[in-house]
């Protein structure tokens, strides 16, 4: 007899669902059979959706669902359209993208260091860096203040974990999760960065604080290293024709002697 579909999903399923199911279509009488399948398949779609739902991250889950919920609502304020939470909601929407305002921005820029600053202890207020953009969230304090759900991109740019979903450790390409490098991401990978940096950019209580830039006295301090090491280098090949040259009149002396 040819086993029905449901069979393929055996492995995967509970031992009482699958004894329940290899009882019912292989023990019962035949005739009976037609009766059992609907409570067959209900049960087997029961226990197959169990099994999908327990692989889901329920906390990403709900992150994605209430970001893009707030995205809706910005959309709704920003660009009058009582209709933007369905293409939103169902993930078939385009990101809004960010037009940099360079002539002012260029002028708002916070360094690593002190975005690291930003973590919330002490009275710090809450930052987080999102391809280079940095925003204070720190309205959104029971999200990302200490020991909540979000607390992890504080104080940092991990916009490689914006798009992964990955919050510690290292992801599926061996980079670290709370990263800002980018490579080796999918385009549905860096298309959730952008969901989570509009959600940064049109939100009503969260603000644009500046460009994420290297210190500018790290910068130089490299540059004065770089500089001393070349100056080395040149002292130490003008040394050596020094030394090259008068080996070659010590040589010339000796023949003419």
């Amino acid at each position: 007899a040819v086993q029905p579909d449901i069979y393929q999903y055996l492995p995967h399923l509970p031992l009482p669902l699958r004894r329940t199911i290899n009882w019912s279509f292989n023990d019962i009488h035949p005739i009976n059979k037609k009766n059992m399948a609907v409570p067959i398949w209900i049960a087997a779609t029961v226990g197959v959706t169990g099994v999908l739902l327990s692989r889901v991250d329920y906390n990403m889950f709900f992150m994605k669902f209430f970001r893009n919920l707030s995205r809706s609502k910005a959309r709704a304020r920003l660009h009058n359209n009582k209709y933007a939470i369905i293409p939103v909601m169902l993930g078939i929407e385009e990101p809004i993208k960010i037009q940099d305002d360079l002539d002012a921005e260029n002028r708002m820029t916070i360094t690593r260091e002190e975005l690291e600053e930003m973590d919330g202890f002490d009275g710090a207020p809450l930052y987080l860096s999102i391809r280079g953009r940095v925003y204070d969230v720190s309205a959104g304090e029971r999200f990302y203040g200490e020991g909540k759900e979000y607390h992890e991109w504080v104080g940092k740019d991990a916009s490689r974990s914006f798009g992964t979903g990955c919050r510690g450790g290292y992801d599926r390409t061996g980079m670290e999760c709370l990263s800002e490098s980018l490579d080796g991401l999918t385009e549905k990978e860096l298309k959730e960065i952008d969901r989570w940096l509009e959600l940064y950019e049109t939100h009503d209580k969260y603000t644009f604080v500046g460009h994420l830039v290297e210190d500018p006295i790290n910068d130089i301090l490299e540059r004065v290293e770089e500089e001393d090491a070349k100056e080395g280098e040149e002292a130490g090949d003008k040394s050596s024709d020094d030394t090259a040259q008068e080996e070659s009149e010590e040589e010339e002396v000796e023949v003419l002697g």
